[in-house]
Formats: structure tokens, sequence, C-alpha cells
């Protein structure tokens, strides 16, 4: 019982035999377009005796048999009636479309918030904290976007167009959120424009959307400079007497993480198991990161191993399993900005900032590889390293005046030759 037409599109009943009933069979409907298959369980069963593999029907013309069979017949017309309908509509037909539509689900009922909903359930396992945070936020915006520009709390996917992705960039633009003076700047917005796009892009996996609205819709992020702090900045935080319990944490924290590379969550989940012997014989840092899960293997600097010494006994830490006391990001950020007020630091300290400072003022400027800079910072890519890590202009100088140093001693010594030669 095989039909196919000119377009693709197959239908063929088959059984499924499990383990526990190896003469009996689960009859399953399978759906073929364009080489792609998806199976619909028709919830039936059948001696494998009295079934047709070749036809894919029931053997016999007992009264069972015949009404099994034209339960098939109607499935078969039922599947056929979805496949026409789908193409008198003009969509993109895939086997699951098929499927969803001969089980009553329009696909044109699918919502938004189903979506938002399918991908949190999905999708939160495989992320880091972080990244389920900024997901939350990005639904948020969306949310409240339907609100004010449509008075709705959902929305038909299949209503989904152009026009509402340029609706909500424009909304984003000029929304001014409450923990915000200002409004999003166009690399945030942009970055939850990127998550939508890849939330829509599930919905396509899944059959859901015929297309992305965002094929025509740029991303465009602005190159920005990644702030760092110099050598003179870096050291009056750390020498800074501070007699403020939470500050000089907070300080000591972030002097950490300018020593380590270590983000806000690799540091505050950073275990004390994580300290180990390295190649040298020194305590280095074995862990993988939070965000992307990539090895890191860090060598710890005199100053950080002294924070670490610092923090080892503390109730806090040790009741945790870690090496530090557990802090939220937001109480780190906001004690940071006080910090940069006592030691007369008018640059906008956060956390990350150690991060660049680490790639930036430790280890490149001094003559650190860039090499094996990506790597102390877990990056997959020395491109991504480029974006944190800086060249100051005083390194830049060093190395060219040892060149020309190098190029003036060449010079002198080709003089010398020529002479002794004449």
């Amino acid at each position: 019982m095989y039909m196919k037409t000119n377009h693709t599109f197959g239908i063929q009943f088959i059984t499924r035999v499990t383990k526990k009933e190896q003469m009996t069979g689960a009859i399953f409907a399978r759906i073929t377009v364009d080489k792609k298959r998806v199976e619909i369980s028709l919830k039936k069963s059948i001696d494998l005796n009295n079934w047709n593999k070749v036809k894919g029907c029931a053997k016999g013309s007992n009264p069972e048999v015949k009404l099994l069979n034209s339960y098939l017949n109607q499935v078969q017309g039922r599947l056929t009636e979805c496949f026409r309908e789908l193409q008198l509509k003009g969509a993109v037909i895939s086997p699951n479309l098929i499927k969803q539509l001969f089980w009553g689900e329009d696909p044109d009922q699918r919502t938004l918030t189903k979506l938002l909903d399918y991908h949190d359930y999905s999708e939160s396992s495989k992320f880091a904290e972080g990244t389920i945070n900024n997901y939350s936020v990005t639904r948020r915006y969306i949310l409240a976007f339907l609100k004010k520009r449509y008075n709705q709390t959902d929305f038909y996917l299949s209503k989904i167009d152009y026009k509402f992705i340029s609706d909500f960039d424009y909304f984003l633009r000029t929304v001014k959120p409450k923990d915000h003076i200002q409004p999003i700047n166009n690399n945030a917005l942009m970055k939850h424009m990127q998550r939508f796009r890849k939330i829509l892009n599930m919905g396509i996996k899944l059959d859901w959307l015929q297309k992305n609205p965002f094929d025509y819709y740029n991303l465009k992020f602005e190159k920005t400079e990644r702030g760092f702090l110099t050598s003179f900045e870096l050291d009056s935080i750390e020498q800074k007497v501070i007699t403020v319990q939470r500050l000089e944490f907070i300080r000591d924290i972030f002097v950490f993480s300018c020593y380590t590379g270590l983000s806000y969550i690799d540091v505050v989940n950073l275990r004390v198991s994580s300290l180990l012997l390295g190649i040298d014989g020194n305590k280095w840092i074995y862990k993988n990161r939070e965000k992307t899960n990539s090895p890191l293997k860090i060598p710890i600097l005199p100053k950080a191993l002294d924070i670490i010494e610092k923090y080892r006994s503390d109730p806090r830490s040790l009741n945790r399993g870690t090496v530090f006391p557990l802090i939220s990001n937001q109480k780190v950020n906001s004690f940071l900005k006080e910090i940069a007020v006592l030691c007369g630091i008018e640059k906008r300290l956060t956390f990350h900032l150690a991060r660049h400072t680490f790639a930036t003022t430790i280890t490149l400027s001094n003559g650190v590889p860039i090499e094996t800079v990506s790597k102390l910072l877990g990056h997959n890519s020395i491109a991504t390293t480029q974006i944190y890590a800086k060249v100051l202009e005083s390194k830049v100088s060093e190395d060219m005046n040892k060149l020309k140093n190098k190029l003036f001693n060449c010079k002198k010594d080709e003089n010398i030759m020529l002479k002794s030669v004449n």
C-alpha cells in the first residue's frame, strides 16, 4: 500500500517489533517528502504472520482484517489531504508539517510564547547560568514589545514578518529600561536580536515556521574599544588600604581575576579541587569555563596565590567547597563602583574589566605570546582573543625600539665587515 505523487510525496505502512513481543508488530505510517521522512504511530498492532510487507497491509479476508485495512486507507486518505492542503497554502512542505496537521495541530496556530517556552525547556540544560539569564531578558523585551505594539500577550508565528522584526528593533532602540538611564546601546540591542533570531531558527527546525524573517535583517555590531586597567591603576587598587570588609573582599577577587583571567562565574565557582600541581611543580588551576565548557589550565601567579590563601579558611568558602565565598555579580559590580571612587579611578570598573586587564596589562604587554594568552583565556580562536586583548602603545614602542637597535647593530656590523675587507 505505497503511493507516490509527482511531488516526491509518499506514504508507506510498516511494522516495528519490540523485543518483548517478537511476533507482534506495531503499525506505523511513514511519510516521505523529498527524501525526508517521519513516522506516525497508529496505536495498532498485528500478528506478523498476518502482515503483507510488500503491500503494507493486513493479509486475509476476515472482518478484523477488512476493518484494519479500511482504517489504513482512511489514514492514507487523510495524510494525502493534509499534503494537498499545504500545497494549496503554498507552504514549504515537510513530513513533520504533515504529521502536525494530521494530528489536528494547525501550523498557522503556533504561537511565539509556545516557541519561547519550548526553547527554554529544550536549551536551558545546555546553557550556562549567564546565558540563561540573557535569554530571559530578551524574552521579557519580546513580551513587552507585544504588549506595547499590539496590546497582546502572544502572537501567531505565521504572522511574524520582516516588519515585525523591524518594529521590534525600533522598540529596543527607544525603550528606556528601568535599570538603565540611557536606552539600550547598539551592541546590546544586536545581542537581543541575535538571540531572537536563534529562537526563530529553532521554530524552522521544528517546522513551526516556513522561513526566518531575520533573513532580511542585518546584525550590525559596532567595534568597541575594550577597557582595561593600566599597571598604575591596578597597583593603586592593590595597594589601597580598605577598612570596609565587603569592599576588601570584592577588591581581592577582582585583583585575583586580573592575575588569572577568570570571569566572575568562574571565580565564584572555583573549587579547591581545581587547584593542582602543574607540569612545572607549581600550583595551577585546572577547570572548564562555565560559559563554554572549554578547558582552562592556568599557572597561578604569586599575587593570585596569596589571595587564595587569604580565603582558604573562610567559613563561607568551606561550606561551599569553593575557594571564595559566594556573592552576586550585581553586588560585585555595584561595590566595584565604590572601589573606583576610593582609588580615584575614573574608568567604569566592572568585573569583566579584570579579564581584559589580564589579557592586556598582565600578559600581552609583558611579552606573553597571543597564542598562550588565548589558551589561558579559554578561547577557541585567536581572533576572539584579539578582541579582548589589545597591545599597549608602550609595548609597541618597546618592540619597535628593539627592532631599531637590532637594525642599527646589523648595519654597524656590516660597516665593520666592509672596512675589514677594504
